[in-house]
């Protein structure tokens, strides 16, 4: 009996490391960010920036359970953000508008779990870490008024370092989906949700950042 119950632990401690998998490998990819600001001390009100599109490159790694369950953690960097242009005319035909956009350089640390659907397919819910190192924002003024306009200290046009005035942490809660050919190439997509308010400038007021990624990426390892 002893002999028997010997065995049968070694098959499933064979079975178990034969079910387990380690992979990892490159990933980049297309991102599309929007900003919502909530400014308790404006009329416009959780006003909606319009998307910023950008680039993400990094690495992955991936560890598999058994043949439906892994986790996956992952280091990306994006340049988020995004832009907004307002313009006012009148009826005499003076003219003025500007535009700005807001450019979080960030470093992700997505971490999630994952299920098989089939040896390919594979759903994903987990959180996003960002680490906003950088905070820019550029401004473009235009008008056909005959004397200058500065807003902000921007005359005409600028860049100031917003840093001070935005969370270093960024929480996005996200969901995605990825399909992986048998050669270990790979493509997936997910959505973050921008819930840490990252304002900074004690206004009571409330700015979050959201964004979806599509990429390729390719897995080594495996058994």
């Amino acid at each position: 009996m002893k002999k028997i119950l010997l065995l049968a632990a070694v098959a499933v401690m064979g079975l178990s490391a034969q079910a387990q998998e380690f992979r990892f490998g490159p990933k980049a990819g297309f991102a599309m960010s929007t900003i919502k600001i909530d400014d308790k001390q404006d009329d416009l009100n959780d006003r909606k920036m319009d998307p910023k599109y950008t680039f993400y490159i990094g690495g992955m790694a991936e560890y598999k359970f058994d043949d439906n369950f892994g986790v996956q953690a992952e280091i990306l960097y994006s340049q988020l953000g995004g832009k907004e242009k307002i313009e006012e005319t009148d009826g005499s035909g003076m003219y003025f508008g500007f535009q700005n956009k807001v450019t979080f350089g960030t470093l992700l640390v997505p971490i999630s779990a994952k299920y098989f659907i089939t040896e390919g397919l594979s759903v994903a819910a987990g959180t996003n870490f960002g680490i906003i190192l950088s905070a820019k924002q550029k401004t473009v003024i235009g008008t056909n008024l005959p004397i200058g306009v500065e807003i902000d200290g921007v005359d005409g046009e600028g860049e100031r370092d917003i840093k001070n005035e935005i969370k270093k942490l960024n929480i996005a809660p996200f969901v995605g989906v990825e399909y992986m050919l048998e050669n270990g190439l790979f493509f997936d997509a997910r959505y973050s949700f921008g819930v840490s308010n990252l304002s900074n400038d004690g206004s009571g007021g409330k700015i979050t950042n959201s964004f979806a990624q599509v990429g390729v990426g390719f897995k080594f390892g495996g058994n």
